[in-house]
């Protein structure tokens, strides 16, 4: 185990490592300069450029600012000469995350309860709604469904506010939007997998001694049935926790997301490469949590770790 995690995590460096050297290479292929605005002069971008060092050959800028990294430097926004990367990073890391921790709580709470349903009801027309419903909501796109309950609840009815997060109220629609396709992938795959669990021998006979039938599913067959959503919970919190760029516009949510966008849109490299680097490691950390995870519940990986150990 200790094995499999040092190679994960040192897979993960690397990975680190080539996503920050690519993203590098690929902005400096964005037209124009970060400085290069209505009015301005060439020869005040000239001095501006050679005052940041962007007129110095290309692998002495990326050795300096790997250099830089490598201290937990990511350097100043060109778009906001005060402001440090890190700095910007910090203040809209929390709208992020708390909207996407809220987003996965809401799609596994209810993933798993209509999942849980749709194994065991006796119901046939209760489990094809449920299957229907999931089907539906898994093909709909999550900007396409923010756009759809932002007229409908605050255009249409105003009953809930379209745009921050201010208020606990404020989080009803943007996380709505963001749960619905993990939500609906969540039902199908506990469903499905919860079905299959119930029909094997160690369920049949922990009813067979006397134990409650959803004690039996709660105690038993749940922990195996739920390897495989933890296998998708991995990334699909690892997106929600670095953030939806197309959510956050629509809702005007001044995140990760936003910020983004607009390092983009501004030619801000240094933005863009911090961005890039600090959602690499969240996806990476995440990713990693959630196979140690899967290996506690499941003994047979646990075993094989062991295993690669010796």
């Amino acid at each position: 185990m200790l094995r499999y995690t040092m190679k994960r995590v040192l897979t993960g460096v690397l990975s680190l490592f080539v996503l920050a050297t690519v993203t590098f290479f690929l902005v400096r292929l964005i037209p124009g300069s970060p400085f290069q605005r209505g009015g301005v002069s060439s020869q005040v971008v000239e001095a501006v450029e050679e005052e940041y060092g962007l007129n110095e050959p290309m692998l002495d800028q990326y050795l300096t600012y790997m250099g830089s990294l490598l201290r937990g430097d990511m350097g100043i926004s060109y778009q906001d000469p005060g402001t440090e990367v890190a700095e910007i990073i910090g203040r809209a890391w929390p709208i992020t995350a708390s909207l996407g921790i809220t987003a996965l709580a809401a799609a596994m709470i209810l993933g798993t309860a209509l999942g849980v349903i749709r194994a065991v009801a006796e119901n046939r027309a209760l489990r094809e709604i449920i299957s229907a419903g999931s089907m539906l909501a898994a093909g709909i796109p999550s900007f396409a469904a923010a756009i759809l309950l932002m007229l409908l609840f605050s255009v249409k009815l105003r009953m809930l506010p379209a745009s921050g997060l201010l208020s606990p109220v404020h989080y009803i629609l943007p996380t709505a939007a963001l749960s619905l396709y993990p939500a609906a992938v969540i039902s199908r795959l506990t469903g499905n997998t919860l079905r299959a669990e119930l029909q094997k021998d160690y369920v049949l006979f922990a009813r067979a001694k006397g134990l409650g039938k959803w004690r039996t599913i709660f105690t038993h067959a749940l922990k195996n049935a739920y390897l495989p959503v933890l296998s998708y919970a991995g990334p699909a919190s690892a997106s929600l926790l670095t953030g939806s760029f197309v959510i956050e516009s629509i809702f005007t949510i001044p995140g990760l997301g936003r910020e983004f966008v607009s390092s983009v849109t501004n030619r801000d490299y240094t933005l863009i490469l911090g961005l890039t680097v600090f959602m690499g490691t969240v996806v990476i950390a995440v990713n990693l949590l959630t196979d140690l995870l899967c290996a506690w519940l499941d003994p047979r990986m646990r075993r094989a770790y062991r295993e690669e150990d010796v």
